[in-house]
């Protein structure tokens, strides 16, 4: 992840926790004191986020601290691997360690979860993607976690990235006919048109009118498997709406080609990471 997209945002966070200064490690340590450190994975998990955001919490910090041995992300680690050794100033690593294992222990969460989702499908055609259901100002970070994982795949990151005509949209302007045309006076050619549906009957409005991607919305796996049959690779097709580890097989069994789950970034939960000192 480039860094110029980051580092407003570590520096925002590190604003907000440090504010005027850590009067308790000011009132301790001096400024010659040094020290080591390494972060350690106190359970199994998939990294994402060691080397590319904890390190450069203590690296926005203090260029001088020596970040070293960073696990790659979308590794797959035991409890007890260390994931990343510090070196430097002890009221560096100190300053920097709470919002550095904070974004750490989210990042490899949602990676781990995300990792978790893409093992239930393998060997079938579908890929498991994310939502825009992120925790406000995060949704840079907390989307990368999902691509870095070696499993997941990103949706549209914001509004802006493609046109997703929902229940409400279809409810307000009368049918997806009327929905579809309007947006294809107003939208380039070059961009897809998806439809979220949640009946057959709409899904046979939406072949009608060539939409490029059709979701089919909290639909039961009969009733799935039908649609994609009456799609038959006219359109991609998207599943979405309370999808869970116990579930997730089912659904792309149907034959869907993609899964999109909210639960990668609103529900995953944090990963244990400590931060333990070294002599």
């Amino acid at each position: 992840m480039d860094t110029f997209l980051i580092d407003p945002l570590l520096h925002r966070f590190l604003a907000e926790d440090l504010e005027h200064g850590d009067i308790t490690t000011e009132a301790i340590f001096s400024p010659d004191d040094r020290a080591r450190a390494c972060f350690v994975a106190r359970e199994p998990m998939t990294v994402v986020g060691i080397e590319t955001v904890a390190a450069r919490v203590f690296r926005l910090l203090d260029p001088q601290v020596a970040c070293t041995g960073a696990v790659a992300d979308g590794s797959r680690v035991g409890q007890g691997e260390v994931l990343l050794r510090l070196s430097g100033a002890t009221r560096t690593l100190l300053r920097g360690e709470r919002v550095a294992l904070n974004l750490a222990q989210r990042l490899c969460g949602i990676a781990t979860l995300a990792s978790a989702f893409a093992d239930a499908v393998k060997h079938t055609k579908a890929k498991i993607v994310d939502t825009r259901k992120t925790t406000p100002g995060l949704r840079l970070l907390e989307k990368y976690a999902v691509r870095a994982s070696g499993g997941g795949h990103n949706h549209r990151f914001s509004l802006s990235d493609g046109v997703l005509i929902k229940d409400n949209h279809i409810a307000a302007c009368g049918s997806i006919t009327e929905a579809v045309r309007r947006v294809r006076a107003r939208v380039p050619h070059t961009i897809n048109v998806e439809v979220e549906t949640d009946t057959l009957a709409q899904v046979e409005e939406c072949l009608t009118c060539k939409v490029g991607v059709i979701m089919l919305d909290n639909m039961d796996l009969a009733t799935m498997r039908q649609a994609v049959a009456m799609i038959a690779g006219r359109a991609t097709v998207e599943a979405s709406g309370g999808v869970n580890l116990d579930t997730v097989r089912g659904i792309a069994e149907t034959g869907v080609d993609i899964i999109s789950v909210g639960a990668l970034t609103h529900s995953a939960r944090a990963c244990d990471i400590g931060m333990d000192w070294r002599e």
